[in-house]
């Protein structure tokens, strides 16, 4: 039996698995408590063909939310596990400024359940952070997610493909418009990103799915330098009420 195996017992009473939400004491590690699993809205389809909002009832497999109707995103759909609320924002803001490093494996494996619908040829990106805040921070939250999916799907993974090369000012307050001008000049793709794009079936890690703006400027990129799809992947995706119907 391996050492760490014999040692388990012990590391879990003097620091038994705990809620990575509320604290009490769990089964495993990287587990919900029944209370906080209860309390989280979990996405599942039926969801828009086009953007992967969640939809209010049955629809057709190639149903269109009122939004992409007149206004299609630039990435093929996102794919976010829980709908943001106070109790979901816990593990990304925890992740963040808790260095509570941990959390991304968690992350990791509730996003791997939509890895099935992509193509072969995909490649796992995060999204960037500026140099100044992942000095600031000392990790970039997407890449940690990122690399935690890609060892357990064996989907090979770039955080050298596009850059950001400007800190943005927050995009609430602004119009469609003045959100991609915004955002499209924060970003920038490498030397060589269309001989490794070239095909692909993009995964965009992030961890939180707020207005889309930020997803569209690096979908817009990729799909330039020749990717094929690109998919948002992340925890947590805002959903207004307006959108819910």
């Amino acid at each position: 039996m391996p050492f760490k195996a014999l040692l388990r017992p012990l590391i879990d009473y003097a620091l038994p698995p705990r809620c990575p939400i509320c604290g009490v004491t769990v089964d495993a590690d990287n587990r919900f408590c029944l209370s906080c699993w209860q309390q989280m809205d979990f996405l599942a389809k039926p969801w828009c063909v086009a953007c992967g909002l969640p939809l209010p009832f049955e629809h057709l497999e190639d149903s269109l939310c009122g939004k992409c109707l007149t206004e299609p995103p630039v990435h093929d759909g996102v794919r976010a596990v829980v709908r943001y609320d106070d109790l979901s924002s816990l593990l990304p803001m925890r992740l963040k400024y808790g260095t509570r490093l941990g959390i991304a494996k968690l992350i990791a494996e509730h996003l791997q359940k939509f890895v099935a619908e992509c193509s072969d040829n995909a490649l796992i990106v995060p999204v960037p952070l500026h140099p100044t805040r992942l000095w600031r921070r000392g990790f970039n939250q997407s890449v940690l997610i990122g690399r935690e999916l890609a060892r357990i799907s064996a989907i090979a993974m770039n955080y050298n493909l596009i850059s950001r090369c400007k800190i943005t000012p927050p995009l609430r307050g602004m119009s469609g418009p003045q959100r991609r001008k915004t955002v499209d000049a924060a970003f920038a793709l490498c030397n060589d990103a269309q001989a490794s794009l070239a095909g692909k079936s993009i995964l965009l890690i992030d961890d939180v799915y707020t207005s889309g703006s930020t997803s569209n400027a690096c979908a817009r990129l990729l799909k330039k330098a020749g990717a094929e799809q690109v998919f948002v992947f992340c925890w947590a995706r805002v959903i207004s009420s307006f959108e819910n119907g």
